[in-house]
């Protein structure tokens, strides 16, 4: 079975790509077969990092319906406009009705309101495109990018997810990039994997958002491990995550100090721990790619020994009946 590694975290901007490519390239560089996936279709930028400069694959992905006005059989009643809950509905200048295929969500409000049957039209749309490339590290990276107002990225990160698993072997990893926060992206991503890698800097805002994205990894039944990026920055709160990690029984796979050759190597379109290898941000990362390289070996052992506990099963509330009123 491939092992699957998401790396996320609850907030944008804390380092999951640098750590997603370092995890990849460690995996990669000790002998693993590795996919890297880049499970933000709303702003992917993994093969920024790893220098993907042409896509070797590009897929068209539908999963969206938007509505049309036909010309020849609409009156110009306006019932479509009037209903519209997201106010996609335009009255052009010489008196016809168009519906702005970004603004329209496909809800078929518009089609059930209108009185001339076959005057609105849904059609189906391309919503994203699934892209695959080689990168010059040896290992393919799978990411997709969605169209603008486009819904479903949730569901085109299960598509990436889908088609990584068909290219991986029995002993392959894969590595996942998530979205930040936990929506339906992140959703998308954690569910059906093993391991959460959980990227977090000493604030308040992303120890809080951390917190969030755990309680997610555990509705999956997940076990989790923490990296605490620029933890020099604050570490009176980088002291209440690992103390949080701790009672959670999570793995703190290691501290990444502050250093401002980071931004530059994403510049250079490099891993950090190639474009700066004797950095210290560098080595806290190199250090964090052998540890996952130990669990990867044997995983399922790691997996047993960090599950998190059993939710307590639900109670149903029961209300008893009201009395009749007199």
């Amino acid at each position: 079975m491939p092992l699957e590694i998401a790396v996320a975290s609850g907030k944008g901007g804390v380092g999951k790509s640098t750590v997603s490519s370092t995890i990849a390239l460690a995996l990669s560089r000790a002998g693993r077969d590795v996919i890297a996936v880049d499970a933000d279709a709303d702003a992917p930028n993994l093969h920024l990092v790893l220098g993907v400069d042409r896509w070797e694959q590009e897929v068209p992905h539908s999963g969206a319906r938007v509505a049309r006005v036909v010309d020849d059989l609409c009156t110009g009643c306006g019932a479509c406009a009037r209903v519209c809950p997201y106010d996609a509905v335009r009255v052009l200048g010489d008196g016809r009705y168009w519906i702005s295929p970004v603004l329209c969500e496909g809800c078929a409000t518009c089609s059930l309101a209108c009185p001339v049957r076959g005057a609105i039209v849904r059609e189906e749309v391309v919503s994203g495109r699934i892209r695959v490339a080689r990168t010059s590290y040896g290992f393919p990276l799978v990411s997709a990018a969605l169209e603008p107002g486009r819904p479903n990225s949730g569901k085109l990160v299960t598509e990436e997810k889908d088609l990584a698993r068909r290219m991986a072997r029995e002993d392959s990893v894969i590595v996942l990039d998530s979205a930040a926060g936990i929506g339906c992206q992140v959703v998308s991503s954690l569910a059906g994997s093993h391991i959460a890698v959980l990227v977090t800097e000493p604030t308040p805002a992303g120890f809080a958002n951390m917190r969030r994205a755990h309680a997610l990894a555990k509705h999956f039944m997940m076990p989790a491990a923490v990296i605490i990026n620029k933890f020099d920055l604050n570490p009176e709160v980088a002291s209440e995550i690992e103390s949080y990690a701790r009672e959670s029984g999570m793995e703190v796979l290691g501290r990444i100090p502050y250093d401002d050759t980071v931004p530059r190597s994403m510049v250079m379109r490099m891993p950090h721990v190639d474009a700066f290898p004797d950095s210290e941000a560098a080595r806290a990362l190199l250090s964090i790619g052998s540890r996952v390289v130990e669990i990867a070996r044997d995983w399922k052992s790691w997996w047993f020994e960090h599950r998190p506990r059993k939710p307590e099963p639900y109670k149903p509330v029961i209300i008893s009946p009201r009395r009749s009123r007199p």
